[in-house]
């Protein structure tokens, strides 16, 4: 009988033991997924979008950190830290602001490369999401269809009968409007200078005939506009990607697998919707990221 007995509790104890060590190792599996965002209404969205994918495919909880000042400047450091695991960033800037690098025309070559240094730093770029934010030039669709503008270069033969309206800062930078009228010999009628807020407004009413965009600015997803193909690639690509620490990785099996998932998910006039739904519509960026992480299949 007191066989039985001590046989009993050693039982107990390492069960004990054993349901111990499960839910430490349950507690250290459990930490949440650190994720950095710049101070851009895109960024806000790109990180709900992959915060509720992880959350959903994962079933770990993850922190979200919104509007870094600084964005690339300050979060690259922290992300090597490891005070954050992941954050959306762009090639062009992680090629020419962390690798300081001189532009690259082909955007293979790049990514590729890229890949290479940044696994050097410990880090991954998992997959790109499809679009990019990019430099380039918005010209009023009449105008477009008059002169028949398509390129840089054919805005270039047809500056002379417009009007390039921008705002104050882009016009006086060397790698703004002084860049693309040297590079593509661009004259035109008149330059006026509008406040960022503003210029779409400016093109509406006909003030303006051109105006510089980045190719996911919300406002063209109402605005009459049409974008111009930059035809000698004065501008660097900035295709979006998840930027991940190789450890969390490893650390968190599957994560690698999930965040796959968006590659090639997001197009140009997508994520332009988003940010015109978050920034004029005034909706939650929680509600977008969920909406197109459902439409895209990816939540059950």
């Amino acid at each position: 009988m007191n066989i039985k007995i001590k046989r009993r509790t050693i039982v107990v104890i390492l069960a004990a033991v054993l349901a111990a060590g499960v839910f430490a190792g349950c507690g250290k599996s459990k930490e949440p997924i650190k994720i950095a965002s710049k101070p851009m209404t895109e960024q806000y969205i790109l990180t709900e979008i992959l915060g509720q994918l992880i959350e959903h495919d994962l079933g770990v909880k993850v922190e979200i950190t919104k509007g870094i000042g600084g964005g690339t400047t300050n979060i690259q450091p922290a992300l090597l830290k490891g005070d954050f695991d992941l954050y959306p960033e762009y090639t062009g800037t992680a090629w020419l602001t962390v690798l300081k690098h001189e532009k690259e025309d082909d955007p293979d070559v790049l990514y590729e490369n890229l890949q290479k240094e940044y696994q050097e730093m410990g880090l991954h770029w998992s997959g790109l999401y499809g679009f990019q934010n990019s430099y380039v030039l918005a010209v009023r669709k009449e105008a477009a269809e008059e002169y028949g503008l398509k390129t840089f270069s054919d805005l270039a033969a047809a500056s002379g009968n417009l009007i390039f309206g921008g705002n104050p800062d882009y016009m006086e930078r060397e790698d703004g409007y002084p860049m693309i009228c040297e590079a593509y010999g661009m004259e035109f009628k008149g330059t006026v200078d509008v406040d960022i807020a503003l210029k779409y407004q400016a093109m509406a009413n006909q003030e303006i005939d051109v105006t510089n965009a980045f190719t996911t600015d919300a406002q063209l997803a109402a605005a009459d506009v049409l974008l111009l193909q930059d035809d000698k690639s004065l501008f660097a690509t900035y295709y979006a990607g998840t930027v991940v620490r190789n450890d969390t990785l490893e650390k968190y099996p599957g994560l690698a697998d999930t965040l796959e998932k968006l590659t090639g998910q997001i197009s140009d006039d997508e994520m332009r919707e988003m940010n015109y739904q978050v920034e004029v519509e005034g909706k939650d960026e929680k509600d977008i990221a969920r909406d197109f992480l459902t439409q895209k299949g990816l939540l059950n």
